[in-house]
């Protein structure tokens, strides 16, 4: 074991960076706390003042911005623990650039196993500015189209993601339709739509319709597991998969 260990915490939450000086000491008897800072401005007058850590707590959240960003402001060596509330997903980079990832609220055990994987590796680990760039875009929360710019004959027309009840495709043609019964064609495909669209209001029915959540009426049951959905206003019904049933009732119901 390595005696000495200086820890630094990045953690805005003051009941959260206190558990886990409890959880150290709880953990270790060699260690010591150099700093608590809940802010990357602080943070950066903590480094311009002090030497560096042994290792880092950081949480990906402070109350000033994302906690990379203070790696583009001091140049840190050594290893970091990311501390986050972030889904596995977001957080699938962090165990690959940093020693650890944890998962709040923070699990004595798992803290204890980051804190022997320290001991095993090497004490400087620099994070580099394509790998902070990579783990920052995917902890930002997505931004989704809000808008289309629609040619119509001489002239641009706006419309706003939330005027329309659906998409469809016909013909290799896609067209909205609006909650106003109005339908316009847009050049652009399902496809991409399906990744442009904010996936808690629109939902790819099928290959031929992309829904908007206050546009769907009714849900009725179809035969061989198949459902149906009534649209409002425009009347039109639209049916949905076996295999994208379940995942619809889901949406629905989140």
């Amino acid at each position: 074991m390595n005696a000495g260990m200086k820890i630094l915490i990045l953690e805005d939450e003051k009941l959260n960076a206190e558990r886990i000086e409890r959880l150290l000491f709880d953990i270790r008897t060699d260690i010591e706390i150099v700093g608590v800072v809940a802010s990357i401005k602080k943070a950066v007058n903590w480094f311009s003042a002090n030497n560096g850590p042994d290792l880092i707590l950081m949480d990906v959240k402070l109350a000033d911005g994302l906690s990379f960003e203070l790696f583009n402001r001091v140049h840190i060596e050594c290893p970091v623990i990311f501390t986050t509330a972030y889904d596995e997903f977001a957080i699938k980079a962090f165990k690959f650039n940093s020693i650890d990832y944890l998962l709040k609220p923070i699990d004595s055990d798992e803290l204890a196993f980051a804190l022997s994987k320290f001991d095993r590796t090497a004490r400087k680990s620099y994070l580099g500015k394509p790998v902070i760039e990579e783990l920052i875009a995917r902890v930002r929360p997505k931004k989704y189209r809000n808008r289309f710019l629609i040619p119509y004959r001489d002239t641009y027309r706006k419309v706003d993601v939330s005027e329309i009840a659906f998409f469809h495709s016909f013909q290799n043609i896609c067209y909205a339709h609006l909650f106003t019964g109005e339908k316009v064609s847009i050049p652009h495909i399902l496809e991409s739509l399906d990744r442009e669209l904010d996936p808690g209001i629109f939902f790819r029915a099928n290959r031929q319709y992309i829904v908007h959540i206050n546009a769907i009426e009714s849900v009725h049951d179809h035969f061989n597991g198949k459902l149906k959905l009534h649209m409002k206003k425009q009347g039109t019904d639209i049916m949905v998969s076996r295999i994208r049933a379940p995942r619809l009732k889901a949406w629905l119901d989140y």
